[in-house]
């Protein structure tokens, strides 16, 4: 008995040490942007600002059909001009170019959604905290740092949106070592102002967010609904199963 309410402790606790055992900046939710206006909205900003470096080749472009465009919108819109609707959604930049620029391949975002899950929060909530933390750090090849991914090679490409802004830190003691100054992150300066609000920026970065999870399982949405159609069913048929053993035992009773 001892064992086991032991083992619940520690199991109970698992949640928890994984948070702290990755540490790191806190991931705010992202907000559930899902309608087909959002996703419309979040693949134009991916294919212009994302897919100039990164590519997604898992994702054809006529998939984006599911999401309510046609092959003409998708040809006159969201295609360049070597692109095909039925072709792959790929980067012409050589990967020996990309690391000499920046020091590193950029990954392919196919399931970058799903890649970026972790305890201390979901994929979308690693890419809206992240895509909304770069700061302005000359000190770094880019010009650019970011508060989810320290010393981040990529360069914030929608800064033109967001404005330039400055990270402020406060030096204080070190709890585990009081002999030890640590820096903690207070806030953001706005430097200048962007193309967008603040709040347009967080919608816009939602949307780019949505259309990144939705791109990982584009089937997610049928997904879902299958899953409702079938636990109805089998709601259905559990009560259909419990009045028929009613009926068959009711003489044995």
């Amino acid at each position: 008995m001892k064992f086991a309410k032991k083992l619940i402790a520690v199991l109970a606790l698992v949640p928890g040490l994984a948070f702290a055992a990755e540490g790191g900046f806190p991931l705010e939710r992202a907000p559930d942007r899902h309608d087909l206006s959002s996703l419309q909205n979040g693949a134009k900003l991916f294919i212009n600002h994302c897919l100039n470096c990164h590519s997604a080749s898992a994702m054809r472009y006529n998939r984006l059909r599911d999401l309510g465009l046609t092959e003409k919108q998708i040809q006159d819109n969201l295609l360049f001009s070597q692109d095909k609707v039925g072709g792959m959604m790929t980067t012409a930049m050589r990967p020996d170019d990309a690391k000499a620029w920046f020091g590193a391949v950029p990954p392919d975002l196919s399931v970058i959604a799903r890649a970026k899950s972790s305890p201390s929060g979901t994929g979308a909530d690693y890419l809206y905290t992240y895509l909304r933390t770069f700061y302005k750090d000359d000190t770094r090849p880019t010009g650019w740092n970011n508060m989810v991914v320290p010393n981040v090679a990529m360069p914030h490409v929608m800064w033109q949106q967001q404005g330039i802004r400055q990270a402020k830190f406060a030096e204080e003691k070190d709890p585990h070592d009081a002999g030890k100054m640590i820096h903690k992150f207070v806030g953001f300066e706005q430097v200048s102002p962007g193309t967008m609000s603040q709040q347009e920026f967080d919608t816009a970065t939602a949307d780019l967010v949505a259309y990144l999870s939705w791109m990982a399982e584009p089937a997610q949405g049928q997904r879902k609904k299958l899953g409702v159609i079938v636990l109805i069913f089998l709601s259905i048929f559990a009560f259909l199963a419990w009045r028929l053993n009613e009926s068959y035992w009711k003489e044995v009773k």
